[in-house]
């Protein structure tokens, strides 16, 4: 790690306070049982106050938590990340990258279907130069409306932070509510889909 690296402990990092709010469930992920699947998916009450800043979470797997970004460039980014602290692709494992690898095309279909949209973008950054914010490994799935937003540039915002709006807490729990439902209809469908 070099100097423009961004890094801090586990125990200060915020998607580490989100993994620890929200533990794994104990099934595992490479079981071909719904049920087991269905257990990542949080249910009930998810309370966005466990964590400080407020997390709007969606997925809470084995090596792996969803949630949304609480500064996101348009209505339903999503943040996927590795619930160990990582700090870049190159520091995850091979369970780690497998199970995000599975997770990414089901979570960009809830995205998707969520925020109304065809089009998105999967970014992930990789230390401070590249625009990584938060050292700690994490995929943004950022919806595309058919409308650009109306920003200097005329163009969309890619990596760092651009022009950004804090999320609204009650929006922040409508939108999880709505995606961990989602969610669940996606698992759902899975054996319904053809295997390659």
């Amino acid at each position: 790690m070099n100097e423009l690296d961004l890094h801090y402990p586990a125990d200060t990092c915020p998607f580490c306070t989100i993994a620890a709010a929200y533990p794994p469930s104990s099934s595992p992920l490479w079981s071909s049982k719904q049920e087991d699947l269905l257990s990542c998916v949080p249910s009930g009450d998810v309370d966005p106050e466990r964590t400080t800043p407020g997390s709007f979470v969606v997925l809470a797997s084995k090596d792996v938590v969803a949630f949304l970004d609480i500064l996101p460039m348009v209505g339903g980014h999503l943040l996927v990340a590795t619930r160990g602290h990582r700090v870049k692709v190159g520091d995850m494992g091979g369970t780690e990258g497998r199970e995000i690898g599975f997770w990414l095309p089901v979570l960009s279909r809830v995205v998707s279907r969520v925020a109304g949209v065809t089009d998105w973008n999967i970014v992930q950054n990789n230390g401070a130069r590249a625009a990584q914010v938060v050292p700690h490994v994490h995929f943004h799935i950022i919806p595309r409306p058919e409308s650009r937003p109306e920003i200097k540039s005329k163009s969309w915002t890619m990596f760092g932070r651009g022009q950004r709006d804090e999320l609204d807490d009650e929006e922040g729990v409508r939108m999880a509510g709505e995606m961990r439902r989602v969610l669940r209809e996606e698992i759902a469908k899975m054996n319904e889909r053809p295997k390659l």
